[in-house]
């Protein structure tokens, strides 16, 4: 689509009840960004309350008829995700804005790769909207979505705001607060076990003043689509009647709080409370649990019981069952789960590991599942049989659920779609990473409504990170690891050799989980970073990297964390068996060169002491280096011999690397996780710049911290 068209929903596709958007952008160095918005108007074009305007502190709609379902990596940077059901959006919403906007200073035309796509339910892409023509705007509309007689319709917009975020919500008729950065709201106290209710300490973003108010242009297309609103203009306060006297507050009577309004400042919340001291004997006491896996012998039985855990835990703690559903163009609405299903097919019945229904309005969305656990594998035909059972009887999907992590260009299963069918079956995968990921999230970091919910969650964490669970994620190399290792130590590995694209395969699938466990871990988005040129599609990018492990020996990633100084490098060295993890960052931007160094190496007082740093120059590379022992009585070794200027920092360890390609305490993977954990704990940590509350560092500005259920989230 170009700017200012739009089309009917229905001239794209039958099915497009549920829709799935994304918006996309990226940039050269990887740490471009944006925040996604919803606004859900009226047929006066603005607002109808708080809760109409979705975006980071509120990531879901009230009624959940929008969701925001995060960030997915891409090959050019990432896009933002967002789930909205059009059926059953509310009478009165005539309109739902896509917008974004950016923080720190940020402007859309500094970003690459600027668009949004529009699939449906099945996640078929019906349309793409490119914006090549972005410039100084801080705030930007996408598209809009919007009623013409029973159906909608899709105009791509493409204008934006010099207003920030917060000028945008002002002018759909939102009074937001958008206070100066440093200033607080006080907590709210909830019940501390659910963490209902529970804020810490809000860091203000960094929004602009409204330069002048007005809103974007019109754009050429539907005259009879709806107008983009002028600024919501306050009304003013009623005059008092003069011919009524005034009945003074008794002085006792204290002032009314004024109302609380979205926050277009990120929040930050607080961590769980620490578990209270244990009553047993001693560590041969075990607590009693809700979900035991003690008495499992056969990776059946794992399957079996896995299933039915996760299952039953998405019908009692809705947060979490959307979270899950929500991403595979579910609506929002009743949840069941089923499992020990028969359903007929030919002379043998078949029987999926659980189904998943959702109502809404009378309708159904259902969706079979298909569970592996530990190393095993999805099998094509059995998962083609649940695709033809979903076919014939209208379901809408079908979700895999293994250890194996998908990815970009990759399925983990091939099978027959028929296409001349007008019903349409999608075929989702959902990893045991994954799923630990948003409990973690949910319960250590956003907070749900009440504490049955929070000890559900809680189960279902201790469940799934148990040894005997068979639900630890991707944990194998996979049988290229050996060969390939062997070939470089050799020198005989060549390019073109498909067993290098396969440990690629398995290098990338690892980075994802070490994100996804690093990011629970810190209540953060943490993602990996693409650098390959635009248009590069993601097979192309891995044959690339294939070579380079080929001639180099090397595996090598990068990983954005939200509040952090610089993006987080993790390099395999295969000929030398060691692993590095190292960041760069920007030299302070005062004082002299000594004093700037000395600055830097007090920050790392708790770093180890075989910490490398190493002094990067402006135009000339790389300078002096040395460890962090050496460095700290003699600082004055990092200064460039000619007097160049210093641009930064690059600090590094190095450790051993395990060989074998499992999860073992020797294996490879193992190695990977401890290397990360330990780089982030003892340098990134330190580097960050906000004051700790809590035992946990603020994050910068710009991070996206989510915010408790009870405090606004859906």
């Amino acid at each position: 689509m170009v700017k200012g068209e739009n089309v009917a929903l229905t001239e794209l596709s039958g099915d497009t009840g549920s829709v799935l958007v994304g918006l996309t952008w990226g940039g050269p160095t990887g740490d471009e960004d944006a925040d996604v918005s919803v606004l859900l108007l009226n047929a006066e074009g603005v607002v109808r309350g708080d809760t109409d305007f979705v975006f980071y502190n509120n990531p879901t709609a009230a009624d959940d008829s929008v969701q925001l379902l995060g960030k997915t990596p891409t090959d050019n940077g990432s896009e933002d995700r967002i789930g909205i059901d059009l059926d059953d959006m509310a009478a009165d919403v005539d309109r739902v804005v896509l917008a974004a906007s950016r923080y720190a200073g940020g402007r859309f035309g500094e970003l690459e790769g600027l668009g949004m796509v529009l699939a449906d339910r099945s996640g078929e892409t019906l349309l793409r909207f490119g914006i090549e023509d972005a410039g100084t705007e801080s705030a930007f509309i996408f598209g809009e979505l919007y009623r013409r007689g029973a159906g909608w319709k899709f105009r791509a917009v493409g204008q934006g705001y010099d207003t920030g975020l917060a000028g945008l919500a002002r002018d759909f008729g939102l009074d937001v607060d958008d206070a100066p950065d440093g200033t607080e709201d006080t907590d709210d106290t909830g019940d501390g076990e659910g963490n209902e209710e529970a804020e810490g300490p809000e860091p203000a973003g960094s929004t602009e003043p409204p330069a002048d108010g007005t809103p974007p242009a019109e754009p050429a297309g539907d005259l009879s689509a709806p107008p983009v609103p002028a600024p919501a203009v306050p009304s003013p306060t009623p005059s008092p009647d003069p011919g009524t006297a005034a009945t003074p507050e008794p002085a006792t009577t204290p002032a009314p709080a004024p109302p609380r309004r979205p926050r277009t400042a990120k929040k930050k919340v607080t961590l769980p409370a620490a578990p209270t001291r244990s009553l047993a004997e001693n560590d041969g006491w075990r607590s009693s649990r809700l979900f035991p896996v003690s008495s499992l012998r056969s990776d059946r039985e794992r399957e079996n019981r896995a299933t039915s855990i996760l299952l039953s835990v998405m019908t009692q703690v809705p947060e979490f069952g959307r979270r899950l559903t929500a991403a595979f163009g579910a609506p929002a609405g009743r949840l069941e789960t089923f499992t020990e299903v028969s359903l007929p097919h030919g002379d043998t019945p078949a029987r999926p590991d659980g189904v998943i229904r959702v109502e809404r309005a009378g309708k159904l969305w259902t969706a079979l599942v298909e569970t592996k656990t530990n190393g095993n594998a999805l099998r094509s035909e059995q998962v083609q049989t649940y695709m033809d059972i979903a076919t014939r009887r209208g379901y809408e999907a079908v979700i895999t659920l293994s250890n194996d992590v998908a990815l970009e260009g990759r399925p983990l299963v091939d099978v027959r779609v028929d296409r001349r069918r007008k019903h349409k079956v999608a075929l989702w995968h959902l990893s045991w990473a994954e799923v630990t990921h948003q409990a973690r999230m949910l319960i250590r970091h956003e907070g749900v409504r009440n504490a049955s919910h929070a000890w559900l969650l809680n189960e279902l964490l201790h469940y799934l990170e148990h040894d005997n669970s068979g639900c630890h994620g991707f944990q194998n190399m996979g049988p290229d690891w050996v060969p390939v290792r062997k070939g470089i130590d050799t020198e005989t590995l060549c390019r073109g050799d498909q067993r290098a694209v396969g440990v690629v395969e398995s290098w990338e699938r690892l980075i994802r989980q070490v994100c996804l466990r690093l990011g629970g871990e810190l209540g953060r988005k943490v993602l990996p970073v693409r650098r390959s040129r635009r248009g590069t599609d993601a097979a192309t990018r891995r044959l690339a990297a294939a070579d380079e492990l080929c001639d180099l020996g090397r595996l090598h990633a990068e990983l954005r964390i939200d509040g952090t100084p610089g993006l987080l490098a993790v390099t395999a060295d295969l000929r030398t068996g060691r692993l590095r993890t190292s960041i760069a960052v920007d030299a302070p931007e005062q004082g002299l060169p000594l004093t700037r160094i000395k600055r830097l190496i007090r920050r790392l007082d708790t770093a180890p002491a075989d910490l490398h740093i190493e002094t990067l120059v402006e135009g000339a590379g790389n300078g002096p280096r040395g460890t962090l022992e050496r460095l700290r009585p003699e600082p004055g070794d990092l200064l460039p011999g000619d007097g160049a200027a210093i641009s930064g920092f690059r600090l590094s360890l190095f450790k051993g690397m395990g060989t074998g390609r499992g999860n073992a305490e020797s294996g490879f993977i193992r190695s990977v996780d401890d290397a990360v954990d330990r780089f982030h704990r003892s340098v990134i940590a330190p580097l960050e710049t906000r004051p700790t509350r809590r035992g946990r560092p603020r994050p910068t500005e710009g991070s996206e911290t989510p915010v408790p259920a009870g405090a606004g989230a859906g």
